[in-house]
């Protein structure tokens, strides 16, 4: 094991490459979140979402501080979430694109509480912002569960740079 302090540019850059590799060995769920404008859907791929409180139901999701999407919800005030499932990776690989509503082209989808859903992903939620909370190069939004909506199945996950899927572990008898 090696500690790391930064204080020259090399050693933030090692730093930053370190810090990508560790969280690579952290399992993540994959969603896409949604907002409309105008009538027109915006989505992205996200792997940072977690349930955050059960009183009153909120989640935390962070977007790139850049992103188009980032532009819209915040505008809009609300956000969907898509919980993606083990036979989506071609969705969250088209949605992790740059390209707009054009991402929306080849994908079906439905407005649902105002927002973007996916009907085929196992989970959704529909959020109202709550906050918007500086967090580097992203920007996290708190938002309360308006309306959640589940499917049996297998989630998408995303574990060292690669999708997957959970798989419960077997119990001693």
């Amino acid at each position: 094991m090696t500690a790391i302090s930064t204080t020259s540019s090399s050693d933030a850059d090692y730093l930053a490459r370190m810090f990508r590799d560790a969280m690579a060995q952290v399992v993540t769920p994959v969603t896409v979140v949604t907002g409309i404008q105008e009538g027109v859907p915006h989505g992205t791929t996200v792997s940072a979402f977690t349930s955050l409180s059960l009183s009153p139901p909120m989640v935390l999701v962070s977007l790139d501080r850049t992103s188009e999407l980032l532009s819209v919800v915040g505008r809009s005030g609300r956000f969907g979430v898509n919980v993606l499932g083990s036979a989506h990776s071609d969705v969250a690989l088209r949605f992790a694109r740059k390209g707009g509503a054009a991402k929306f082209a080849d994908t079906r989808w439905l407005l649902d509480h105002r927002l973007p859903r996916l009907p085929n992903a196992l989970g959704w939620l529909a959020c109202e912002i709550e906050q918007m909370v500086d967090g580097g190069d992203h920007v996290v939004l708190l938002g309360k569960v308006l309306h959640t909506d589940q499917h049996d199945g297998s989630p998408l996950t995303y574990h060292a740079r690669t999708f997957g899927t959970h798989t419960r572990l077997d119990r001693d008898p």
